[in-house]
């Protein structure tokens, strides 16, 4: 469904994200490991088209869209929950989730599937977002995400300052959406023991490169936990 290929990005005259390729498949939960700072959000926001990548190939769905905007590609089905949430804090629940359906056509409604994953987000529709705690407004982060119906869920350390019961409560939706089998989902994360429970494939990324990449069932043998400690 996603297609990364040779992927360069230079901030300055830093090489920061250095041919990168990669693919990730519906029904399958692809996870990038790494440290901090060796380019996982830069190459998160560059597939979000966010920023401008310096050459290589962005595919989706075997549509090239390499140079495509930011709002181009949320229309060809995918949803991205950033780092840090980036929910609204003056706005409702009802109304962060309804921004998530800014590029279907005019009278769509947030779906009923996003409630069924996350009840507590019925029962606080009238609150304002910034007065939700940081698990629940992850969550309602998510759930906007999944309102626009993506066919593709990118999620950038969804786990971040996060409690953990919501920690399992978000385990346990992204679990369900991938066995639903028609949404590929690409997982940045730093907690291992989260990425590995998930992992259908995983990817190792070290100054700006993928290092290391297997099956999930995989990461204990190919000393992944190893490589995110160095």
């Amino acid at each position: 469904m996603l297609a990364v290929e040779n992927l360069n990005q230079y901030y300055g005259g830093s090489h920061i994200l250095r041919g990168v390729s990669f693919e990730a498949a519906p029904g399958q939960v692809t996870v990038l490991l790494g440290r901090n700072g060796v380019g996982k959000t830069t190459l998160l926001r560059s597939l979000m088209g966010l920023v401008p990548v310096a050459s290589g190939r962005v595919a989706f769905e075997g549509k090239d869209l390499t140079r495509a905007p930011s709002h181009g590609r949320v229309r060809a089905g995918i949803g991205y929950v950033p780092q840090g949430r980036e929910i609204f804090p003056r706005l409702t629940v009802q109304e962060n989730l309804e921004m998530g359906l800014a590029s279907l056509p005019r009278g769509a409604r947030v779906p009923e599937r996003v409630f069924e994953l996350f009840p507590v987000l019925r029962t606080m529709l009238g609150r304002r977002g910034g007065d939700l705690s940081g698990g629940q407004q992850q969550q309602l982060a998510i759930g906007r995400a999944l309102a626009m119906r993506p066919r593709l869920l990118v999620l950038d350390e969804p786990t971040e300052g996060i409690q953990p019961s919501i920690i399992k409560d978000i385990e346990r939706v992204i679990r369900a959406l991938a066995a639903e089998g028609s949404m590929a989902i690409l997982l940045v994360e730093q907690y291992y023991e989260f990425a590995r429970g998930l992992a259908d494939r995983y990817l190792v990324m070290q100054r700006g490169e993928i290092v290391k990449r297997g099956s999930g069932e995989g990461m204990e043998a190919d000393g992944v936990r190893g490589l995110l400690a160095l």
